[in-house]
């Protein structure tokens, strides 16, 4: 196994809308950014990846982009970025940014002249036809929109505002390169690749009757066969020319594609976030996670990537809600089911990703009015859902259990009004167990969340078998336990995380030595609800 800076680093994604704001207007910035990197540091951050902060008009919280080559007034100037790249590198610490080429707003100037008329050189760098189909964005809704003065439709997997890039132009993918190399070139460390498996679209076998019950598009337009050709000249003509991290968003790739997705010989990226495990939490039973079929996905992960390439882990992101409020048990057992999930995840083979505030077990917020809520596929949810007929309780029960706003509230930095994200009233509330949950109330307290990931990236940075070592499955005859091992020729790391409600009995091991728990109190022969411990084993040649 090749040893790389980006297998070692463990990163931390920042949402800045939601992250500090320096100038007082309710909105994270870039220098509010900038402000916190000495916390970030000290927390033992390698790689900021920072969403989109791209000039964008927002329908997408910035995923819809105008100009690739701007900063959003918002969050400040090319001035203010600069800076951070340059404050990020004093730290010893390396920057990636968000890179979103399925799509632009519709208000980039390319789709402006795309949608100006039919003969316009840039009317094919976008997908246009005369009729719709029954096709449903991800988003909600018809994946067309009609355009009246060309008397055409366009597609968009996503919002109406995001009309998908037209792939098999090479003029649009000449001019996506050179955007790409200019970031580079301006010294940052890499990029998490937005919706990349789905630049490949299929037309086939996909009804044209546009007045059928919607199917989702989505479904049919993730890594589409031939979209191999496309990553692979993405790579050569950007990522390949420097020392960079790249982190593709790969939806439907399955451990069977990483030959060509990510193995070291032939694959496009460096690792890839995949989503199978995501859909494992049942919004409606809100009985915590499937266990057995956690076990199941992950282990398949690890040991089918195992020798070839390099897994990307994360359990939650800014797409998400928060995995205590729905993995884990955030009211009797927050502190605990904060810290099992995170030490489940953490130690498997592969580059360790943490979403703001999951280091402090932030939790899903309680929002009761649709009015609260910002997100646009949120909002396109309600309006599509009561349309057929869903009663407004019915959507909010649903809403309030899967926004994507709650991972999207502000940071909780202390105790002070809006958590000390802003002195004013911020774009999104602020869950208001702040004044308990945030990061001044357990930065000294050597049992909270927090001194908990600090223990864990600790371990990691000082045990190299957790870094490069083998993963193995540990069966201990509890279906809610996920044990596993990780090893090398030189040391053995025991993982042991109860991730159901209830306590089970089980054998510590006697050639054990604990290096981390997430309870005070240990009973050797007993794990309680949420229990995790990590030991150093005695390795038997």
């Amino acid at each position: 196994m090749n040893k790389k800076w980006w297998k070692e680093a463990v990163a931390y994604q920042v949402y800045p809308r939601s992250f500090k704001d320096s100038n007082g207007d309710g909105l994270g910035d870039l220098a509010g950014v900038a402000s916190k990197l000495d916390y970030l540091q000290e927390l033992g951050i390698n790689v900021i990846w920072i969403c989109p902060m791209y000039q964008s008009p927002n329908d997408d919280n910035g995923y819809d982009i105008s100009d690739y080559q701007e900063i959003l007034d918002e969050f400040g100037t090319m001035e203010d970025f600069d800076h951070l790249l340059e404050e990020v590198h004093k730290r010893g610490m390396k920057l990636i940014i968000d890179l979103v080429i399925n799509h632009t707003s519709d208000e980039h100037p390319w789709f402006q002249e795309s949608r100006s008329s039919k003969d316009n050189p840039k009317r094919d760098w976008y997908i246009w036809r005369d009729e719709p189909t029954n096709w449903e964005s991800i988003f909600g809704g018809p994946a067309w929109e009609y355009d009246k003065e060309t008397k055409q439709y366009y597609l968009h997997l996503f919002s109406k505002k995001q009309p998908d890039l037209n792939w098999e132009n090479p003029e649009v993918r000449k001019a996506l390169y050179e955007m790409v190399n200019w970031w580079l070139d301006k010294g940052i460390d890499g990029y998490r690749v937005d919706a990349i498996s789905h630049i490949k679209k299929d037309f086939s076998d996909m009804p044209d009757d546009a007045h059928r019950a919607f199917i989702p598009a989505w479904e049919k337009m993730m890594n589409v066969e031939g979209i191999q050709p496309l990553l692979a000249e993405l790579r050569d003509e950007t990522f390949a020319k420097y020392d960079i991290m790249t982190v593709g968003e790969a939806n439907g790739v399955k451990v069977d594609d990483i030959g060509e997705w990510i193995s070291e010989e032939d694959g496009k990226f460096n690792m890839v976030f995949q989503f199978e495990d995501m859909g494992l939490w049942n919004a409606d039973s809100k009985h915590g996670i499937d266990v057995r079929r956690l076990k199941e996905i992950r282990s398949r992960w690890q040991k089918g990537v195992e020798g070839k390439g390099w897994n990307a882990l994360f359990i939650e992101n800014h797409d998400k809600p928060r995995v205590v409020s729905t993995w884990g048990n955030d009211r009797q057992y927050w502190r605990e089911s904060a810290t099992a999930f995170a030490c489940m995840y953490f130690f498997m083979q592969g580059t360790p990703f943490i979403y703001q505030g999951q280091e402090i077990g932030m939790t899903n917020a309680p929002f009761e009015e649709i009015e609260h809520y910002n997100d646009v596929r949120t909002h396109n949810l309600y309006f599509y859902k009561r349309q057929t007929g869903m009663m407004h309780d019915d959507v909010m029960t649903l809403i309030k259990a899967t926004s994507r706003d709650h991972s999207r509230t502000p940071m909780q930095w202390d105790a002070s009004p809006h958590g000390g994200f802003s002195t004013a009233e911020p774009w999104l509330r602020a869950n208001p167990n702040h004044s308990w949950l945030n990061v001044e109330a357990q930065k000294n307290d050597p049992h909270s969340v927090l001194s908990f990931y600090k223990q864990m990236i600790w371990l990691r940075k000082h045990m190299e078998v957790l870094v490069y070592g083998r993963y193995n499955l540990v069966e201990m005859g509890h279906e809610s336990v996920f044990a596993y091992t990780r090893e090398d020729e030189h040391e053995k790391v025991l993982v042991v995380t109860n991730l159901g409600q209830h306590a089970c009995w089980w054998d510590e091991p006697e050639d054990g030595t604990l290096l981390l728990a997430n309870y005070k109190v240990i009973d050797p022969n007993q794990l309680y609800p949420y229990e995790a411990r990590v030991y150093k084993m005695k390795l038997h040649q």
